[in-house]
Formats: structure tokens, sequence, C-alpha cells
């Protein structure tokens, strides 16, 4: 079992309208922090991204920041993002992905919107063509995720889908059980040519 330094943190920059996405988010920005497993997320300090990454702070853990410029006035505020150990200004957003994932040995998505769903979905498929092995956390929140559960199964049962067992997310309810789960599945080594196939895409 490889040893989790860093997890990138897929999430909403809006708090969602029931509390217990921000107590969540806070409750896994905790528990990274106290087991000293830096933050890697999208820089944002607004909603669930500064929730969780509030929470990594004051747990005394590290926490990277990566954000195009062009977000930082709608996510943050330069003053705001200087509480951050590390900051990464992009110049896009397949830059932002591309750093992200080569800064994480693992992913959790919580809940969020568009973005949040592109960024998980883009980390499943990059598995499912065998390009990495680092764990996918689903972090299901009030079943937030289970629509999206229901979806791919419909497309497996119509035969969209068929390489499955290259992409096995963990489906998680309890926030606590999170990092748990991801130093369980964690693998010895990224498959070759995850930096590669990333170039391309």
């Amino acid at each position: 079992m490889s040893t989790i330094r860093s997890v990138c943190v897929y999430c909403g920059s809006s708090a969602g309208r029931d509390p217990i996405y921000m107590r969540t988010a806070e409750a896994l920005g905790t528990a990274l922090g106290e087991a000293g497993v830096r933050l890697v997320y999208g820089g944002g300090t607004r909603g669930i991204m500064g929730a969780v990454s509030d929470a990594v702070i004051r747990a005394g853990g590290s926490v990277t920041g990566i954000i195009p410029r062009f977000l930082i006035d709608m996510e943050a505020t330069e003053r705001e993002l200087k509480r951050l150990d590390e900051l990464i200004v992009t110049a896009d957003m397949h830059e932002r992905k591309h750093i992200m994932f080569e800064r994480a040995d693992a992913f959790v998505a919580l809940p969020g919107g568009i973005g949040t769903l592109e960024e998980l979905i883009e980390i499943m498929t990059w598995s499912q063509l065998g390009r990495h092995r680092k764990p996918i956390v689903i972090a299901n929140v009030n079943g937030f995720w289970d629509p999206l559960s229901g979806l791919l199964d419909h497309m497996r049962g119509e035969g969209f889908i068929h390489t499955a067992h290259q992409v096995q997310p963990l489906v998680i309810d309890d926030v606590e059980d999170i990092l748990p789960a991801i130093r369980d599945a964690a693998e010895p080594a990224r498959a070759d040519g995850a930096e590669e196939i990333i170039e391309r895409l």
C-alpha cells in the first residue's frame, strides 16, 4: 500500500441548500489536516471549496490551491488566497486540471455543480482508459450522487461501458470513512503514460 500524501477534492464553490454539505466539507478538511495529508483543490475561498480548505488550515494541514486567472474574482480574491501555503495560478481550466492530477495521490468528489461533475467524469475516464490507478471517492452525502450512479448503471446496461473494471470509484456515504478507504485502495504506482494522455486531452 502506497502512502497517500495528497488528496484532490472536487467540490462546489457554492454552499448548496442543505447545511450537511458544508459540514461534510469541514469534517473532511479536518480529517485531512489532522492526518497530515495535503489538500489539492480548485483554489476558491467560497462555498464548499472554502469550507474544506479552511478546515484543513485550522487543523494545521497544508493546502495547494490551483485556480485559473479568470476565476479569481469569481471564486476568491487575491487577498483571501494569501492564506493558502501554496497557490498556483493557471492560464486556463485545462492546465488547472493537469496540475491537480499531477499533485494528487487520490481524488474525492464532494457535492457540486457542473464543474465538479465534469472533473469527476474526466478523472474516471482517464482511469477507464488505464492511464492511472489512483483511488477515486464519490462522497455520496445524503444520496447526492445517486442520480449519477443510476445513469452509469443505465449506460452499462445499454452496452456503452465495456471496461467498467478499469474504473471502480468508491462510493462512500460517511465522511469519516473516506480517508481510510483511500488508504486501503491506494495502488503502489500510477499507470505508465498518465501524463502522455493528459497532454493530448
